[in-house]
């Protein structure tokens, strides 16, 4: 039987992690030789092309959402410059 400290039940415990106490359980050793098989054996890797479609994705959306930012920025810049224009 498990006891669980959190007010709903089968949330969580005041004990280690799962997976902490998995590692402890079956070994070290054990525990890094899986992981390199699931990593080598499991895992789908993208292809170069697809790593590159990805990276100038990621790199357009950076530009797009900096020039926004900016946008709002130079914006509310010259708002407040013309409100304290008004107060002084």
């Amino acid at each position: 039987m498990v006891e669980h400290w959190s007010p709903k039940p089968g949330v969580g415990s005041s004990s280690l992690s799962s997976r902490a106490n998995y590692i402890i359980t079956m070994g070290l050793k054990t525990y890094f030789k899986e992981s390199y098989t699931e990593l080598v054996h499991k895992v789908t890797w993208p292809t170069w092309s697809e790593l590159q479609n990805s990276a100038v994705l990621v790199m357009v959306a950076t530009l797009i959402i900096a020039l926004i930012v900016a946008a709002m920025d130079f914006s509310f810049s010259r708002i407040m410059e013309f409100v304290y224009g008004l107060l002084y």
